[in-house]
């Protein structure tokens, strides 16, 4: 890995963050960090745009920033008197940590970091480096970029293509969700996942009365953290390919626990994705994504406990269903959707329709005017899944013809296509102390590297 004396980085979110922290930790290098938000540096969407009792999915007790110091969050949250090591720490409160982090390296690194809160539009590589256009017209000299664009915004709906309403809400994170409703409104949620759980708080904490229906294929929702008993982890890797990973944990979940099957397969994940074939891949995110993820991410048990409340005072229903067509009519939707198993459509009404079906993926459809440049240039491109940006075990994008970019690194969820299990903070936070070690050549010291 090339080892830089000043490592630029577009995207100053958590993994963007985290990575410079680690860099100025861990090396002499010099960093520059961008971000076009200033109030989301440090914080990103996921911490940045949280309410104020949006809670963590995880406890405090796997938190930390910092691999190699464990305890560190729960330590800090301690501290201040905010939690304990089985806290579920609010999102809030987790941005406020990291953006400490930063200003504790600031202060500890003088010289060596600077922020601009300025947009990325274009990055161009060359022989000996790299050079960052801002909007601004300003230019950024590198020897290495690192890319951490975080995860962009759901794409748009094929039902809703066409839709232009102020009743349909492509991006939950775009506005207030429960504005201008009533408690005689309907408010329908595609998807039910992590972001619809997201959505439902926010529109019950503003005040929404109304209904709330959330949909999805399979109407799968995320199951709770929860108590699980001791066990002996597994140290071997699960054989067999990837397509056959449920099974084998259905069949370990009867000794165990469902939980405790899920999470001692942590260690191996990402390996058992790498070795997987292009086709059992495809089979993955076809047929078991769906119910790896709502065993694999689970919710507090606070946020639980509030979601069974409102399905059992009728305020919130999930059903499995498929939209098929969705028009206008008035100041709402006329949505027709198709319930799992039956054969005909039925039209429902809603006065707010929200695309909760979680992050965009596919760089071919990024609107993000820096991703756009470097993809129709060749300097990047779509991983085999289109669920993110290609890159190898290095961390390096690949260009469109497949060789590695020396200069030009990539962190954070649009990785996803090489390690899949990249979307929590134990994954980003190991992913970037590596790379940082690698970058300032600290893995070198006690012949990590060898």
């Amino acid at each position: 890995m090339l080892i830089a004396r000043h490592v630029a980085i577009i995207g100053g979110g958590f993994s963007g963050t985290l990575l410079a922290i680690n860099l100025l930790r861990h090396g002499s290098q010099r960093v520059t960090l961008v971000e076009r938000r200033s109030d989301r540096l440090g914080r990103g969407l996921a911490y940045g745009a949280a309410h104020a009792d949006h809670l963590l999915n995880v406890r405090a007790a796997n938190m930390s920033a910092f691999p190699d110091q464990p305890d560190h969050f729960a330590t800090w949250l301690r501290n201040r008197g905010m939690g304990a090591d089985t806290s579920f720490a609010t999102r809030r409160v987790y941005g406020d940590y990291l953006c400490a982090l930063l200003e504790d390296m600031q202060r500890a690194a003088p010289g060596r970091f600077s922020v601009i809160a300025d947009e990325a539009v274009d990055l161009t590589l060359h022989a000996d480096g790299a050079r960052v256009t801002l909007a601004s017209g300003r230019f950024i000299d590198a020897d290495v970029a690192t890319i951490a664009p975080g995860n962009l915004p759901p794409h748009r709906l094929a039902a809703f293509a066409t839709v232009d309403s102020d009743a349909y809400v492509n991006d939950p994170w775009s506005r207030d969700l429960a504005a201008g409703l009533s408690r005689r409104d309907r408010v329908m949620l595609l998807g039910t996942g992590l972001t619809a759980v997201d959505s439902i708080l926010s529109l019950v904490n503003a005040g929404f009365a109304g209904s709330i229906l959330a949909l999805s294929r399979r109407g799968l929702a995320p199951h709770a953290h929860a108590p699980a008993d001791a066990f002996t982890p597994t140290r071997e890797k699960p054989s067999g390919p990837l397509s056959t990973l449920l099974h084998q944990v259905r069949d370990r979940a009867v000794q165990v626990g469902w939980r405790n099957a899920v999470d001692e397969l942590r260690p191996f994940t990402q390996n058992m994705w790498r070795a997987a074939s292009h086709a059992q891949r495809e089979r993955f995110l076809r047929h078991l994504r769906p119910y790896w993820d709502v065993h694999r991410h689970r919710i507090a048990p606070p946020v639980a406990a509030r979601l069974d409340a409102l399905r059992a005072e009728g305020r919130l229903s999930i059903l499995a269903a498929k939209v098929l067509d969705a028009t206008p009519t008035n100041n709402a939707l006329a949505v027709t959707i198709r319930r799992r198993g039956a054969n005909q459509g039925e039209s429902m009404q809603a006065a707010r329709v929200v695309n909760c079906t979680g992050p965009l993926g596919d760089l071919r459809r990024a609107g993000d005017p820096l991703l756009r440049a470097l993809a129709d240039r060749g300097d990047i491109r779509a991983d085999a899944l289109a669920i993110g940006i290609d890159v190898d075990q290095q961390g390096r994008a690949l260009a469109q013809h497949g060789s590695a970019q020396d200069r030009l690194l990539v962190v954070g969820p649009m990785t996803r296509g090489a390690h899949w299990e990249i979307v929590a903070v134990p994954d980003i936070r190991r992913q970037v102390w590596t790379l940082a070690r690698q970058i300032t050549g600290a893995h070198w010291v006690e012949a990590e590297g060898l």
